[in-house]
């Protein structure tokens, strides 16, 4: 997994609810850990487009719900800069369920993903329809 270029400003704190955009059977996941983040003390963890997070069904399938799972972070709407420049800002925040090495659980994604992340897992890029 190679690291992100430019500032990629993290936008989601633990307990961030978002749209999960795949067809795995959940709608809304809340953040629930953030690991491998080194933190500051006192301060919640965040995440942000390209990390993988920790995540709880919250709704969605009677058999998904209420599972923890491992999520990608596909879209944020907190401004980040890209390393040549140019700002990127998505209209909601989204993420894709993976396993932990990375594979998408679900077989098709839905809106667009951004580049950072599907350069990250190639399982993303590959399954998703439109890459920003």
């Amino acid at each position: 997994m190679k690291g992100i270029a430019g500032r990629a400003m993290r936008g989601l704190p633990v307990g961030a609810r978002m749209e999960c955009i795949d067809n795995t059977g959940a709608k809304v996941v809340q953040i629930v850990m953030t690991p491998k983040l080194k933190g500051t003390h006192r301060r919640y963890p965040k995440a942000g487009v390209g990390d993988m997070v920790i995540i709880s069904v919250k709704k969605g399938a009677a058999d998904m719900r209420r599972q923890l799972l491992r999520a990608v972070i596909v879209r944020q709407r907190r401004p980040f800069r890209r390393s040549d420049g140019t700002m990127v800002q998505f209209e909601d925040n989204a993420a894709v369920i993976v396993t932990e090495t990375g594979e998408t659980k679900g077989s098709m994604i839905k809106g667009p993903v951004a580049l950072e992340a599907a350069e990250r897992y190639p399982k993303i890029a590959s399954n998703a329809s439109v890459i920003v």
